[in-house]
């Protein structure tokens, strides 16, 4: 009987020990991964150059240093009054770039990138960026600040720049808000002018303000996806192009 506790108690001493030693891996991988991230994001950020106008800083991409580090590079986002400013990868899925970070190198942080239906020559109707919420402050985390009226109420938030080889567009937000993880915000073809016009007229309605922005038939829109943190959930920010 007594062999038979020391034997329970062993097993019950092996399995915490095993739970133990898993979770101390998981926590070292991701600092691990963290670490790296924060490698990669200063290393990307030697890219910018930023350049004082009489209208503002302008910024200044060196392309050919990104692609040169990734041929995937097709662009750069900045978003104001968050940390989002980075490089933007696209490849033939969305899955690689899920769990791979700029240098291709596993990474559960993974990167930013382009949705893979998107042609990012100006002509997409609705361009999809995603990127993962990280619980350290890193990729989309700070997306959620665009719900907070803080944000949304600051003027100077209501453009973003996304940067291409050669040219740079600027889009003026129109709607951010919390959803229920869905696809039909991610609609990227419209088989008719009525569907795009009823797609555009249900992500206003969505918004947790009213921008004021006034989109027709012939604009193009940007949309920026995060999980929330519960993973059920999206943070999703909308912008229409103004210009080039």
């Amino acid at each position: 009987m007594k062999n038979k506790k020391k034997i329970i108690l062993t097993i019950i001493q092996l399995v915490f020990l095993g739970l133990f030693l898993f979770s101390a891996f998981k926590i070292y991988n991701w600092y691990r991964e963290n670490q790296n991230t924060k490698k990669m994001i200063k290393e990307v950020s030697k890219a910018v150059k930023v350049v004082d106008t009489d209208k503002g800083d302008s910024y200044s991409i060196d392309f050919k240093y990104l692609k040169e580090m990734n041929s995937d590079t097709v662009g750069w986002i900045k978003v104001p009054n968050t940390d989002i400013e980075f490089p933007v990868v696209k490849t033939d899925d969305n899955d690689y770039y899920l769990t791979h970070s700029f240098d291709k190198s596993y990474n559960s942080a993974g990167w930013i990138f382009a949705d893979y239906r998107n042609r990012i020559d100006g002509t997409d109707k609705n361009l999809i960026i995603y990127g993962h919420n990280r619980r350290d402050g890193s990729m989309f985390e700070s997306l959620k600040n665009t719900i907070n009226e803080d944000w949304y109420g600051n003027i100077n938030n209501k453009y973003i720049i996304f940067e291409t080889e050669g040219k740079s567009f600027k889009y003026e937000v129109f709607s951010t808000y919390r959803i229920e993880e869905e696809d039909y915000y991610l609609t990227t073809d419209f088989s008719s002018t009525k569907e795009y016009e009823d797609f555009i007229k249900e992500l206003k309605s969505r918004s947790v303000n009213d921008y004021k922005v006034e989109i027709n038939k012939d604009d193009s829109i940007l949309t920026l996806s995060t999980c929330d943190n519960n993973k059920n959930y999206r943070i999703v920010l909308h912008a229409k192009k103004m210009s080039e």
